[in-house]
């Protein structure tokens, strides 16, 4: 994975709540991580499902994605599809530059 910024395009009239939603993203990943350490599929499906709900509505289509694979994983069982798509949403956070604009 590269370290090249993921510009997200927002609606400007979200930018007041656009820093908290990212700092809940990142209380997300310390969740799954900690679900993965108990492997506890329950708790790593439902954050995986809310990702999957929150992140197309602030504009942050690929959570939506990385959310989705994480529940299914979880349905599944599969680790391996759990920890790849938690490190894809972990650098998709770090990369992400947010560009607010008019709608």
């Amino acid at each position: 994975m590269s370290d090249e910024k993921v510009v997200v395009n927002i609606d400007v009239d979200l930018e007041d709540l656009i820093p908290g939603f990212l700092e809940n993203r990142q209380k997300d990943i310390l969740k799954l991580e900690q679900a993965i350490a108990e492997v506890d599929f329950e708790i790593l499906r439902s954050v995986g499902h809310n990702l999957k709900g929150v992140g197309g509505g602030y504009g942050f289509h690929e959570m939506t994605t990385f959310g989705a694979a994480i529940e299914e994983g979880a349905k599944e069982n599969n680790l391996e599809i759990i920890n790849e798509n938690i490190k894809k949403l972990s650098h998709y956070l770090a990369n992400v530059e947010i560009n607010y604009q008019e709608e």
